[in-house]
């Protein structure tokens, strides 16, 4: 960490979650409850000890109704990030922010829905076209194209992208195979015991063409939390803390929300950004990074990634991805806990819970002796990205 980085003054020393299904049986309140209490049990801290809580402007969970349901008391920091999954490390960095200033002692960051048995975000929202809002306005020039879903949108980028670098749908198959083999072992994840092949996702089907459906994430009901608090705090707690090194939030020029191919050449210029403001901070490189817990609610944004951060030169991820360089042993072990893809869909903030594990070697997927790991948020969105150590 560089001696200008606003951070390394904050920790996440508490995580928790619920079961990760796909009908929960009970209220999106109760979920967020269970897993802050969760946390704060994995802490050791009481929910007195919280001053402070952020989330996304798209959990229906309001701060207080959190708060009231978990037994925390006065609050003294409240935040909320924009565009779902891509706010999911930017969470944190509000948190350690606070934090640093002394704003808040301890923050608790919260996501939890019912995203399967509630409501789809992969499905149609016919809302948006009659939103009185620049959301109306945007999806006003996709949506009479039939680029009504995230699937669809991103397709039109994935296409793109195969032109450009020679990838193609088996090179996408690899991350599908590499997070589910995670998740096979993970008894936390939906798919455990549930490993599958590359033919398994060469014939699945076409959802937009060229994604299959075995390239999008699966939809999760679920919730889970983080606590946070200062360094010094947190070397008298339970757990060996792990510190926030770099945090950033990035949006890239004539960025919009999963409908940035008005660009001359579409890509994931945000997470570019992101990737050096991360360097920066931290004074550190990708050589640095042995595991990383990459985003990955479309397959093909998983190598677009790769790139961006700098693992490999743009073009290159689907030659990067060859001879197991993404499994333990490999140049960079990904996704350990089975990813959004095998694990579940928490907009992302459970890949921070795996690299909080990793970094207390407590994974059910460990990879040996990590000292730095790299997370990122939402692609295609407005996006953010950590760096734990």
């Amino acid at each position: 960490m560089t001696a200008d980085s606003p951070f390394g003054r904050a920790a996440i020393v508490g995580i928790g979650a619920t079961d990760f299904t796909k009908n929960s049986g009970r209220s999106e309140l109760r979920l967020a409850a269970e897993a802050v209490l969760a946390a704060l049990s994995d802490a050791g801290l009481s929910p007195s000890y919280v001053d402070g809580v952020v989330t996304l402007t798209m959990d229906k969970n309001a701060e207080v109704a959190v708060a009231r349901a978990t037994g925390i008391g006065d609050l003294t920091f409240f935040s909320r990030i924009e565009h779902g999954g891509g706010g999911a490390c930017a969470t944190v960095q509000q948190a350690a922010m606070a934090i640093s200033t002394g704003i808040a002692e301890c923050v608790v960051v919260y996501r939890a829905f019912n995203e399967r048995s509630g409501m789809r975000y992969g499905q149609v929202q016919l809302e948006f076209l009659t939103s009185p809002d620049s959301t109306g306005y945007e999806a006003s020039f996709a949506y009479p194209h039939g680029l009504s879903t995230p699937a669809a949108q991103v397709a039109v980028i994935a296409r793109r992208y195969m032109q450009l670098s020679g990838a193609g749908s088996r090179d996408f198959g690899v991350i599908l195979v590499v997070d589910r083999k995670h998740a096979a072992t993970n008894p936390n994840a939906y798919f455990y015991r549930q490993p599958i092949t590359l033919d398994d996702h060469q014939n699945s089907r076409w959802i937009a063409e060229p994604l299959r459906l075995l390239d999008c994430c699966q939809e999760s009901d679920g919730g889970v939390a983080l606590i946070m608090t200062s360094v010094e705090r947190a070397a008298d707690l339970r757990h060996r803390p792990s510190t926030i090194l770099a945090a950033a939030q990035a949006a890239g020029r004539d960025q919009y929300s999963m409908l940035s191919y008005y660009r001359t050449e579409p890509g994931l210029p945000a997470m570019g950004l992101v990737a050096r403001q991360l360097w920066a901070q931290s004074g550190l490189g990708p050589a640095d990074i042995r595991t990383a817990m990459l985003y990955d609610h479309f397959t093909p944004y998983v190598l677009m990634q790769l790139e961006e951060l700098g693992f490999c030169a743009r073009g290159d991820a689907k030659d990067f991805l060859k001879d197991g360089a993404v499994e333990v042993g490999g140049r960079l072990a990904l996704n350990r806990h089975g990813g959004q893809i095998g694990e579940a869909y928490i907009h992302g903030l459970n890949g921070i819970a795996e690299a909080v594990r990793q970094l207390r070697g407590s994974s059910v997927n460990q990879v040996p002796d990590a000292r730095h790991v790299l997370v990122t948020a939402g692609t295609g969105v407005p996006t953010s990205g950590l760096i734990l150590g």
